[in-house]
C-alpha cells in the first residue's frame, strides 16, 4: 500500500467515523426518552453515549436541547435525528431560527462549512438588532487633522470641501470602471485582471465588501455568475472574506437549483 493509498483509506474511515457518530447522536433523544440506557446497564445517558461512541457529556447534552429547542421546527429536527447534520453547527443555527425561516436555515446548515455557517448566523444577529448611529470615531493623522483646522480657521466649509473630494473620488471610480466595462472582452481564466482589481480595490478598501464583515478580502467574487458571463465586469465584482464568498456560491447553487426546476 503506498502514502497516498494508505491516507485516502484513512480519510474514507475518517468520514464514515463521523458520518455514523452524527446518526448516533441523533438517536439520543429518543434512547432517552424510552430510558433504553437504563434497561441496558447504562447509569445515565451520559455514560450510554460515552462508552459506545465516545461522546462528551456536553454532546449529549447539546443532543437533547437541540431536540427540545426543534419540536416544533420539523425539518431541522429531522437533520439532527437522522445524523445529516453535526451538533455543532445545528447549535450554531439554534439562536436564530424560527418556524419562519428554519427551511434556509436547515439548507444552509448542509451546504456551508461550520466557519461559513457562523459567519451567516453572526449577520443575522446583527442585522436584526436595533440601528445606532456610528459614533464620531473618525481617525486622521496629526498632520491631517492640522491641516483641517487650518482650512476650517479661514472659514472653508469642511461638510463641503469633504464631500467634493467624495464626490470626485466616486466619479473617478466609476469612469475607471465604465472604461474597463467597454468592450470587455470574453474571460479565458477567473483570474481578475491587474487593473480591474485596482479598481475594485480602490473602491471598496481591503475589507470585506459585507457591511456586516471587518474581515479582509481574500477573494474577488463574480455577482454576475462567472461560468454564464465570462466576464470581469468591474460593476459586478466583490471582495469578500473566504466565508462571504463560500455563503455568496451557496446562495448562487440555491438560484441557480431553482431556475432549473422552473425551467422544468
Amino acid at each position: 500500500m503506498t502514502d497516498q493509498e494508505l491516507y485516502e483509506k484513512a480519510k474514507l474511515y475518517g468520514q464514515n467515523a463521523l458520518l455514523w457518530r452524527q446518526k448516533f447522536t441523533g438517536l439520543l433523544p429518543e434512547v432517552n426518552r424510552r430510558r433504553l440506557h437504563e434497561r441496558h446497564g447504562f447509569g445515565s445517558i451520559f455514560e450510554f453515549a460515552y462508552k459506545l461512541a465516545g461522546l462528551s457529556e456536553q454532546q449529549v447534552k447539546n443532543a437533547l436541547n437541540l431536540e427540545a429547542s426543534f419540536t416544533n421546527k420539523p425539518t431541522l429536527k429531522a437533520l439532527l435525528e437522522n445524523g445529516q447534520v453535526s451538533i455543532n453547527k445545528l447549535v450554531r443555527v439554534q439562536s436564530v431560527a424560527t418556524q419562519e425561516n428554519e427551511s434556509f436555515w436547515a439548507n444552509q446548515a448542509q451546504v456551508l462549512s461550520k466557519k461559513a455557517l457562523e459567519t451567516l448566523v453572526r449577520d443575522e444577529r446583527i442585522v436584526s438588532q436595533p440601528k445606532v448611529l456610528p459614533g464620531q470615531d473618525l481617525q486622521f493623522s496629526a498632520s491631517v487633522q492640522s491641516r483641517l483646522h487650518e482650512l476650517q480657521a479661514k472659514g472653508i466649509d469642511l461638510d463641503q470641501l469633504l464631500t467634493e473630494f467624495l464626490d470626485q473620488r466616486e466619479g473617478k471610480i466609476a469612469q475607471e470602471k465604465e472604461a474597463i466595462a467597454e468592450n470587455l472582452p470574453v474571460a479565458t481564466s477567473r483570474q481578475v485582471p491587474a487593473r480591474t482589481r485596482r479598481v475594485v480595490r480602490a473602491e471598496n478598501g481591503t475589507k470585506c465588501s459585507i457591511p456586516t464583515c471587518q474581515r479582509s478580502a481574500t477573494e474577488i467574487h463574480h455577482t454576475q455568475t462567472f461560468a454564464l458571463s465570462r466576464r470581469h465586469d468591474p460593476h459586478y465584482l466583490a471582495p469578500l472574506c473566504k466565508a462571504h464568498h463560500q455563503i455568496a456560491h451557496a446562495i448562487n447553487l440555491k438560484v441557480l437549483e431553482k431556475r432549473r426546476e422552473a425551467v422544468g
